[in-house]
């Protein structure tokens, strides 16, 4: 509180860093680094609640080890990106895995969290339940937030059971093809997890996973078709498909790596090369060459989407153009309005989000 106090009379920007897996991840890197990793622990778990507390330090991955011990997870798989990932860092960057679409964001599990603001205030939100929320949920407005309204130090989140049975099918089709399947899938009773579509060394592929009862998976794979794959060797491909690290990635090269967010029932869009897809259409890489944000902006402006500049080229490059889609009029107001609140002197996270927010 009293580093905070001090930053915020002399106007010295700080910049909240837990394990730093996610310093490629916004628009700069500016101030003092204010470490986290001291707040680490988990101080309450209610396995029959489904309900975790941990500080913001806490390693992820040492959270998801306590959750499997009891047979739960957090089904939105946060992205790791690195064995430094953190329970706040998860929250702040706002990043969910494969399973997005089908079991939601991680916005959606924040029940609670306690906040340092840009006044040196300790400030509490929401609690351990749903029904604690009531009025204007601050606690996941905290997701996506990148560390800009205040320093996380305590999250309440809920957890889910692992599933009882999983599967993946592969299925040998294009972009078009696949698109039409996952929408049409998706209007029916399937236990529909997670998808990725990939134009692999001219090999496109669907790749769509199953989760959830045994007797529906099994019901599933029947209806549905396609080749079955060995569960073993999928699994850890699931993952790193989470941390874009599968071979579609690693050949970025020198190239930008995009992140289009756009309508599950987006039609295949005019980009410099064939996507990576998931999230059942609605997620969608892009490999770029730099210069290519205007077209690939206008692409998704089409169909009502965004385009996030997600990794540039070197992975820590600058950039002069901003990372993000430009916020429209009444959004801008909104989010300078709660900056004015939360950090009165702006000395959160700086030019994370935007170059001059």
């Amino acid at each position: 509180m009293t580093r905070v106090r001090a930053a915020a009379a002399s106007g010295t920007p700080l910049r909240i860093r837990g394990g730093g897996s996610k310093d490629f991840y916004g628009q700069t890197l500016q101030g003092e680094v204010l470490d986290v990793t001291p707040l680490a622990g988990i101080t309450s778990y209610e396995p029959t609640e489904l309900v975790v507390t941990a500080r913001a330090g806490t390693p992820l991955a040492e959270l998801e080890a306590v959750l499997a011990e009891r047979g739960q997870c957090l089904p939105f798989e946060p992205p790791h990106f690195g064995p430094g990932a953190t329970v706040g860092g998860m929250v702040a960057a706002g990043l969910s895995g494969p399973a997005r679409a089908s079991v939601g964001a991680v916005r959606d599990y924040v029940l609670g969290v306690t906040l340092l603001n840009g006044k040196g205030e300790l400030l509490t939100f929401g609690g351990q339940v749903m029904k604690n929320v009531a009025g204007y949920d601050v606690s996941r407005l905290m997701a996506g937030a990148m560390g800009t309204l205040g320093l996380l130090t305590d999250i309440s989140l809920k957890v889910l059971p692992v599933a009882p049975a999983e599967a993946t099918l592969k299925f040998g089709m294009g972009q078009s093809e696949a698109l039409a399947k996952l929408s049409r899938w998706g209007g029916q009773p399937l236990p529909l997890n997670a998808s990725c579509w990939v134009d692999d060394a001219g090999a496109p592929t669907l790749y769509l996973r199953l989760r959830g009862a045994v007797a529906a998976v099994e019901a599933a794979c029947k209806t549905l078709g396609g080749e079955r794959q060995d569960q073993a060797t999928t699994a850890p491909d699931w993952t790193l498909c989470r941390d874009q690290q599968l071979p579609w990635f690693l050949a970025r090269g020198e190239r930008d790596l995009w992140r289009l967010s756009v309508p599950q029932t987006a039609p295949v869009l005019d980009l410099p090369e064939p996507p990576l897809v998931e999230w059942h259409g609605a997620q969608r890489w892009v490999r770029a060459a730099a210069g290519e944000a205007q077209r690939l902006r206008n692409a998704v402006a089409v169909v009502g989407g965004t385009a996030t500049l997600f990794i540039a080229g070197g992975a820590h490059a600058e950039r002069a153009e901003g990372r993000f889609d430009p916020l429209k009029p009444p959004l801008d107001r909104i989010h300078r309005q709660l900056k004015k609140e939360f950090d009165p002197a702006g000395i959160f996270n700086r030019g994370r989000l935007y170059p001059d927010f």
